[in-house]
């Protein structure tokens, strides 16, 4: 009997502990205990507890730890909703981090054909090609020029040989047409003589 009214008051007085915090303190769990130990009678080493205090000392002691464990159980949702938030916003965070990476690339880099490349890359290539078409262009510039000059040559020699040709051809012809006179020159002379 001494044992368990022993641990009844261990037990009292842990719980008091917990409830100090939240009940003021002439209502407080350990105010109660004081108040039930004190008030109450002695017979020789034991005291004497009426039985309405301790039952509403249990009872009260009771509520303290239904409200402590409504508390937990509410600090504890409060700590997963939380938990759930940060999750949430971790995902945000990601996914943004993702977006400005990307935005990043599109900021550095230009799409050329349907991919992304770097500025550099872009104007390196961009000069390499304006540099090949100047090179092809003048290499046909200069074909064209030496071509055109082949043909104005072969032209002016063409003018010159048909030029040379009607000369030829009219001093043939004037040739042909005095060797015709003398031909029928002689025609005329020898019908005259025979």
């Amino acid at each position: 009997m001494k044992k368990s009214i022993l641990l009844l008051f261990t037990l009292l007085f842990s719980f008091s502990f917990l409830a100090q915090n939240t009940e003021d303190k002439g209502n407080s769990l350990e105010g109660q205990f004081v108040d039930v130990i004190d008030k109450s009678n002695r017979f020789e080493d034991y005291k004497v507890i009426r039985i309405f205090k301790l039952a509403a000392l249990r009872k009260n002691i009771l509520d303290s730890v239904t409200a402590l464990e409504d508390k937990i159980a509410a600090s504890q949702k409060t700590i997963d909703d939380q938990q759930v938030k940060i999750g949430s916003l971790e995902n945000t965070l990601q996914d943004t981090n993702e977006n400005l990476t990307l935005s990043k690339e599109k900021e550095d880099g230009i799409t050329f054909f349907g991919t992304i490349v770097k500025k550099s890359t872009y104007n390196s290539m961009m000069w390499f090609i304006i540099a090949a078409l100047l090179l092809g262009l003048g290499y046909f510039i200069f074909r064209f020029k030496n071509s055109n000059a082949i043909t104005k040559e072969a032209n002016s020699k063409l003018e010159e040989t048909e030029t040379e040709f009607e000369t030829h051809r009219s001093k043939k012809l004037e040739e042909i047409q005095q060797i015709r006179r003398k031909l029928q020159d002689e025609i005329n002379k020898n019908r005259k003589t025979i």
